[in-house]
């Protein structure tokens, strides 16, 4: 059975069928009890452009539930972070064992990972389909 990460949230602004909800993103020790005397508790608002063809039957201020599956989640960690990581680090060794030389394996390095999030931004509409949010009203 699939997990779900599911925020409650407020809409924020409708648009066409774009809908802008604010969710607050809390961290995981936000519900202990010593959060009130300890620095690392903290929470971020956030705004999540979810995209629905009933867009029209949502108000601003309405509270509303949004679902995606853990699946997308760690998906999108993975495309954020994992294979830039390893990326990186395959290119700089290679250069490396080419070059022999440090500075130019790291600025190779960084010239492919610039490259790579240049490709994610342009295909950010194929992986704004994939990663999305469903939402549903609270009743």
């Amino acid at each position: 059975m699939a997990q779900n990460i599911i925020h409650r949230g407020v809409v924020r602004s409708v648009t066409g069928k774009h809908i802008s909800v604010q969710i607050v993103q809390v961290s995981a020790c936000s519900s202990c009890v010593a959060r009130r005397m300890c620095n690392s508790s903290e929470s971020k608002d956030k705004l999540i452009d979810v995209v629905s063809s009933e867009a029209d039957s949502y108000r601003v201020g309405q509270d509303v539930l949004l679902t995606g599956s853990l699946e997308m989640g760690l998906s999108a960690v993975f495309w954020a972070y994992g294979a830039p990581l390893v990326l990186l680090i395959t290119v700089l060794l290679l250069a490396f064992q080419l070059s022999g030389s440090e500075p130019v394996s790291a600025l190779t390095a960084l010239a492919v990972l610039t490259g790579y999030y240049c490709v994610l931004w342009l295909i950010k509409d194929r992986l704004a389909r994939k990663f999305s949010f469903t939402i549903k009203h609270i009743k």
